[in-house]
Formats: structure tokens, sequence, C-alpha cells
């Protein structure tokens, strides 16, 4: 509860230096869900910790209250949660297609972390990519596996906070520091176990448990690097892959990346000829299986 009215004293603060007409009892009182009495208690703090607020009597004689603009500027700050909300919304907007909101929204980005401090951008930063790569911006129609969203919100935690996790998956409980997240037909999550001394992939769905630790870990991961040899979830040693797609489909595989190192060459005759390096050959199966009679493997030699 002190909590609560912690962030309910700064959240005021921060509206009194927003607006221009000012805040009155009332709207503190609406907004907050307070009595009267409350919202003058709220407002008496708010004047003793901060003496340049303004005050202004509005129409019938109201009094409204505002913190002129700048006063906060060290007060206010930004998190990771913020940024990679808005590049979500950015990539939302993209989606769309709707590319002049979305320059306008990244020109807003670029705005709020050129006035964030310079040590406070370092820790932000990566905190920020790693919420871009563990929330998904996207609805998976059709059968999917349940996930506790209580668990997702503790992985969370760990990876921005950089602390162990006391998990039990498959009934076997252990200690891992969390990385990061990837989905393919299943969600995994993607942690060092400090039982087996090695990175695993956790089916998030075979989680029994999920525990924050105190244990802080030192976390130069990424999970880029991580899978960029992968063609989906499995790792496996890479190895030369080339496909041929028939040229009805060819403007259809023009639209897929199939892999980030993927070469692309158009053919003579319409085919078009896929290349990358990478492994996982039963993922790689499972994915041709769906272009049918409309692709030929060239490389790997099929023995």
């Amino acid at each position: 509860m002190a909590y609560e009215k912690t962030f309910n004293l700064l959240d005021l603060a921060i509206w009194m230096q927003s607006t221009r007409e000012g805040v009155s009892l009332s709207d503190i009182m609406s907004r907050f869900q307070v009595s009267r009495r409350t919202a003058e208690r709220m407002r008496d703090m708010i004047l003793s910790r901060f003496p340049q607020v303004v005050e202004e009597i509005g129409e019938n004689n109201s009094k409204r209250w505002y913190i002129p603009q700048g006063t906060l500027k060290d007060f206010i700050q930004f998190s990771a949660d913020d940024i990679a909300c808005l590049n979500l919304a950015k990539d939302a907007l993209i989606k769309e297609k709707l590319s002049d909101k979305a320059d306008q929204l990244n020109a807003i980005i670029e705005k709020i972390t050129a006035s964030i401090k310079p040590n406070t951008l370092l820790k932000i930063e990566p905190d920020a990519e790693v919420l871009l790569e563990a929330q998904g911006f996207a609805r998976r129609v059709g059968p999917k596996i349940k996930i506790d969203t209580q668990y997702l919100e503790t992985i969370k935690e760990a990876i921005l906070s950089s602390k162990e996790l006391k998990i039990k998956h498959n009934n076997k409980t252990q200690i891992v520091a969390p990385y990061g997240f990837l989905y393919g037909n299943k969600p995994y999550l993607v942690a060092y176990s400090n039982n087996a001394k090695e990175f695993r992939y956790y089916a998030l769905h075979k989680l029994n448990s999920v525990q924050l630790t105190n244990n802080h870990f030192i976390n130069t991961f990424s999970l880029n690097e991580f899978t960029k040899d992968c063609f989906g979830v499995y790792k496996e040693k890479p190895f030369e892959v080339e496909w041929l797609f028939n040229a009805d489909v060819a403007k259809d595989v023009e639209k897929y990346e199939f892999h980030p190192s993927q070469q692309m060459i158009k053919n003579k005759d319409g085919t078009l000829t896929v290349k990358f390096f990478a492994g996982g050959q039963k993922e790689m199966d499972w994915h041709l299986y769906t272009w049918g009679d409309k692709v030929k493997v060239i490389k790997p030699e099929r023995k």
C-alpha cells in the first residue's frame, strides 16, 4: 500500500508538470479514485516538496496547480519497458503500412533517448533490446500451447535484472541464468544451466515452477549471435544449403527470409535459387514439406 501511495505521488508530480491548465482537487480525486481529504493531502505533499508550484484561479473560482516546465527534468526518467513499448508500437505501425506515422514515432524515440543521461542509457538500451526479443508483437492463430503468464513475468524480470532463476522443468529442479526466448513451433527459454554447465533450451510449457533468486550473473550474451547458425530452434553444425524453387512460386519465395545469411539468385528460366549456411536439417525438412513439389534440394546432397 505504501508503494502505491508513493507511485501515485510521483504520477501526480509528473502530471502537474505536463499540463498547462493545472490540476484541481476534483481532477486528483477522479484520476486516483480518492476522497477529497486524501486529494488535499496529496496536493499538500507536492506543495511541500516542490515550492515552484504555481497556483491559479480557474473558472468558478476553482483553484488549479501546476509545476513549471523543466522543474522535474532530472526527476523524470524513462525505463526499458517505456523504450521497448514505443519500439513495439513503431513496429506495429510499419506492419500496418503507416510508414509516415512510424517515422514520426521513431523521431520521438530518438528525442527521448537523446534526453536520457548517458550512464542511464547504457543500462536501458540492452534491457530494451532484451524486452523486444522476449516480447512478441503478434497473435498466433490456431492451436497453441498454454504458458503460465506469471512464469513469463518472472523470467522477464530475471533477464532484465540479470538474476538467476530456480526452475523446475520436467519435474527436475535446477538453477539457471536466463538470457532470452526463442519462438518456433514451441516457445523456449534460452538459459545457462549451472547443473549441466552449458546453454540449454527449456520448453516453457514444461516448466512446473519458476522462482527468482538474489544471485546475479554477468550478461554478455547475444541471442542473435547464439542463433546465427540455426535455421530454427535446434542447434546443429551448420552446412551449405541450396534450394531451387519453381518459377510459379518465385515471387512468393522472394518475400521470405529463410536465414539472415541467405542469397537469392534469379535464374534465366524464372526459377529462384536460395543459398545460405546453417544447421537444423529436421526443421528444414519440415519447412520444405510445405512447398511440396515446388522446390528441389540441391545441397546438401541426399544420400
